[in-house]
């Protein structure tokens, strides 16, 4: 019995030393190309283009910041994406709600079946061409609308934010609601929404990258460059420093750009991801419930 606990206990700690292990390894593997590309935006770009930037800047620099700022569209794009982060996240989790609740229902007559369709759309999609046509019919095109309302909703996030309802709103409780005098959209308002902080968390943290890092339907619905998003005037100045070998006659200005260019690439990524970094501290103590609970099978 003793050699028994005894083995089993070396066990554990074996098991445990190499999950440890292991975890330390991948947390290295995912971490140092995050430290890399900090590293290398701060470092002069003749270091980074000779490869001696391995851990920490070298020859400390804000060349590439510079230039990224210095562009004019750079405050707008700025200002466009949050303004398509903070409203289309509203909508999103709005629609999401709406749909969720009654789909969570038992009694809601015909749930079921409109499961069903919500599940087809994650399967079956009509395309591009049809999605522009609709757009374009529905006159939202070169519009703010036209990168909000056709992401209004997730049907994933509508089948984990359903499942989270009938896990944890129980119906004993819409009974003694009920009791109290309290109708549905009082009851979704009063006793659902702040019972269910976790999974609002997790659907907002999605609806908010999404909309943060959306570029393809800005590429193809939107004209008015004062409408770009953060992505697409990232896009612009790093085409604008495209170098054309055919343009630029001495070798060394020539190498020059490059190098920039290089450092634009890095400078451009930190840019682009330190916003949706500084909000995933604000909603991480919900992020594990939220997406466990609203994942479990019913």
């Amino acid at each position: 019995m003793e050699q028994s606990h005894l083995l089993n206990s070396r066990g554990d700690k074996a098991f445990l030393t190499l999950n440890s292990f292991m975890l330390w390894l991948v947390l290295l593997v995912v971490l140092y190309p995050l430290i890399y590309i900090v590293s290398a935006s701060f470092s002069n770009p003749e270091a980074v283009a000779s490869g001696r930037v391995w851990l920490f800047p070298v020859d400390p620099t804000l060349d590439g910041y510079k230039a990224v700022f210095k562009h004019d569209m750079i405050l707008t794009g700025f200002s466009n994406s949050f303004f398509y982060m903070i409203a289309g996240t509203a909508f999103n989790v709005l629609m999401t709600v709406l749909a969720a609740y009654p789909l969570s229902r038992r009694d809601f007559f015909g749930g079921k079946v409109l499961m069903l369709l919500f599940v087809f759309t994650m399967m079956f999609d009509g395309g591009l061409i049809p999605r522009y046509i609709l757009v374009k019919d529905l006159e939202l095109l070169n519009t703010r609308w036209a990168l909000i309302i056709p992401v209004a909703l997730g049907v994933w996030h509508v089948i984990i934010t359903r499942t989270y309802f009938r896990v944890t709103i129980s119906n004993e409780l819409l009974e003694a609601a009920r009791i109290d005098g309290c109708n549905d959209f009082r009851f979704v308002w009063r006793i659902v929404l702040p019972l269910s902080a976790p999974i609002l968390a997790v659907i907002s943290l999605f609806y908010a990258v999404g909309h943060w890092n959306q570029y393809f339907n800005a590429l193809i619905f939107l004209k008015d460059p004062g409408l770009y998003p953060l992505q697409l005037v990232l896009k612009q100045i790093l085409v604008e420093n495209e170098v054309d070998i055919s343009m630029v006659g001495d070798v060394a200005d020539l190498a020059m750009r490059a190098q920039l260019r290089d450092l634009l690439k890095y400078s451009l990524i930190i840019v682009a991801t330190v916003p949706v970094l500084a909000i995933y501290p604000f909603v991480q103590k919900h992020f594990v419930k939220g997406v466990m609970i609203g994942s479990l099978k019913e």
